[in-house]
């Protein structure tokens, strides 16, 4: 059977997809929040689809993964955006026909770039292998200003946390990804939430996909997201925040309450 419709199959019916980023989201919030969102999500397994959509690298993820101290995904769009995987016992199995264009845009380009951003003061390559991306680190030395280098090369530039710098394939990041999943899955876009907190999860919020801006997110995400309808703004952070966040857009009929 074709894996496409064998996943549609599988994940097609879900009363929702729990989409989320990890840092300061899924893994964030209090001790007592995450452990009500894990053993919701594990109770529930056969009614929610878990996706993570993270800046985070395959390895990372298996890693964090091992111990079963948190809920394996059933898919992964990871490195912001440039991976689009099933997770599979414990490790990541990339879509091909979902990175294929992902693959195109990047061709090329990764040594253009690395060499027009050799001796930028203040900013230095990550020592993470990443598959269709690089990311950067920088300092207070750093101007932004700098990358005008980068003009004429058709990629994308991200910048969050206040100290990295991604360089995306164009056109790609996490939102389009996402969407790119959920066609292919033919998940029912109106049970989805996507969660988040820092300016790389912005295209997440852009498809109108209803949306948990977790509480403590950057001010910047705040300020890009206020005018969204659908990005529900929450008091709690991380797994508090995608909990409040399922209750407010009345996504699943039983959601745990946690007082902190």
């Amino acid at each position: 059977m074709d894996a496409n419709i064998q996943f549609s199959r599988i994940f097609s019916d879900r009363d929702m997809v729990l989409a989320t980023d990890l840092d300061g989201t899924f893994l964030g919030g209090s001790t007592q929040a995450r452990e009500a969102l894990y053993s919701w999500v594990e109770g529930n397994r056969d009614r929610i689809a878990l996706v993570f959509v993270t800046g985070r690298d395959p390895g990372f993820i298996a890693e964090l993964c091992a111990d079963n101290a948190v809920p394996a995904p059933d898919f992964v769009i990871g490195d912001v955006g440039t991976t689009i995987a099933r997770f599979e016992q414990g490790r990541l199995d990339p879509i091909a026909v979902l990175e294929a264009p992902i693959v195109r845009r990047w061709h090329g380009k990764p040594e253009l770039v690395r060499t027009r951003l050799a001796g930028i003061r203040g900013l230095w390559l990550q020592p993470t292998s990443f598959r269709h991306r690089l990311s950067y680190q920088y300092d207070d030395r750093f101007d932004p200003a700098s990358l005008h280098v980068l003009e004429g090369v058709d990629v994308d530039i991200l910048i969050s946390h206040g100290c990295f710098v991604d360089i995306l394939p164009q056109g790609i990041s996490k939102g389009p990804s996402l969407q790119s999943l959920i066609a292919y899955l033919k998940l029912p876009a109106t049970r989805v939430l996507v969660a988040g907190d820092t300016m790389n999860d912005f295209s997440m919020f852009q498809t109108g996909l209803r949306g948990a801006v977790v509480g403590g997110a950057e001010p910047e995400l705040l300020e890009a997201t206020q005018h969204l309808p659908h990005a529900y703004r929450c008091r709690a952070a991380g797994a508090g925040g995608i909990l409040e966040a399922i209750r407010a857009h009345a996504l699943f009929p039983s959601i745990p309450e946690v007082h902190e």
